[in-house]
């Protein structure tokens, strides 16, 4: 079943695809050389539905690995929505961009939509296993859940697991087959704390808390300090955070200092000229060349 979702005018496939690491983190998929991105959605109700995606004509085409009533096209399409950012309104940070020469090809390549899960969970779940740890063993950590919690799409491949199914498993599955050492105690807490209600994580997407308030809500999860918060909270459009880290602070230093180690301090005045667009403009510059000149496209 084909489906067609207009997209906004300064909307980049490609730039929004790459612009972290989850698009290589189950359940999700790319295909580099058709630009497809592969995702499995479960809405919790039937099967889940596998959906690959790719650009054209200022529009996401989708493919979906059954038919579906209209019921479920509608919320297929909120989810995609959602992970793309399509309905971010971005004209003020464009305009705050276009306004510093050095940064006016954000606005040019549509840069700044940071591709994210369709829940808050799923997002705070990967974060917790990017921390202290290689990308390589966040890799193995998420297809570990995704493999042996999610539940199968018809062409076979796995959603990722709701709270309910992470919290029906003791701390010793994640320690054991998971292999999330330290962050077992935690995963297997915030499943539980998410499952019963007593945490509502996505509605902070929607929270009217200052910044710092929000942050320290985030911060009651364990395992959840400043440099996972800020992240996530840029995955909620809210970008007053930085989220430095040993990368981000190579990269400034290679890209922006002259290869010199440079303070947090320093780092946070450069770009606090951007106010609350900061930490999105900082993110957008440190990873501008993840994306070949050639293949920037649309």
């Amino acid at each position: 079943m084909d489906l067609t979702i207009k997209t906004p005018r300064d909307f980049n496939f490609r730039r929004t695809v790459l612009s972290h690491g989850w698009y290589a983190l189950l359940p999700f998929e790319l295909d580099k050389k058709s630009w497809t991105l592969v995702r499995v959605l479960d809405g919790g109700q039937t099967e889940p539905v596998t959906v690959k995606l790719s650009s054209t004509h200022g529009a996401i085409k989708v493919s979906t690995s059954r038919r579906l009533g209209k019921k479920a096209a509608r919320e297929i399409e909120r989810d995609i929505r959602h992970i793309l950012r399509l309905d971010d309104d971005l004209r003020e940070f464009y305009q705050t961009v276009a306004a510093n020469p050095e940064f006016a090809w954000v606005a040019h390549q549509g840069a700044g939509r940071l591709l994210r899960s369709p829940t808050v969970f799923e997002d705070l779940v990967k974060m917790l296993c990017t921390t202290n740890c290689s990308w390589a063993l966040t890799e193995k950590m998420i297809s570990g859940l995704v493999n042996e919690l999610g539940r199968q799409s018809s062409d076979g491949r796995k959603s990722f697991p709701t709270a309910a199914a992470m919290a029906q498993k003791p701390e010793k599955f994640f320690r054991d087959r998971i292999r999330s050492g330290y962050r077992s105690p935690y995963l297997k807490e915030l499943a539980q704390r998410v499952a019963s209600g007593s945490l509502n994580v996505e509605s902070w997407l929607t929270s009217g808390l200052a910044p710092d308030e929000l942050i320290k809500e985030m911060k009651s999860v364990k395992g959840v300090g400043n440099y996972a918060a800020e992240n996530l909270m840029k995955l909620i459009g809210r970008y007053d955070g930085l989220a430095l880290d040993s990368w981000t602070r190579a990269q400034f230093a290679r890209l922006r200092n002259h290869g010199r180690v440079a303070s947090d301090k320093k780092i946070s005045r450069f770009y606090a000229r951007f106010n609350s667009w900061r930490g999105l403009v900082l993110w957008c510059d440190m990873t501008r060349d993840w994306l070949d000149p050639e293949n920037i496209g649309k």
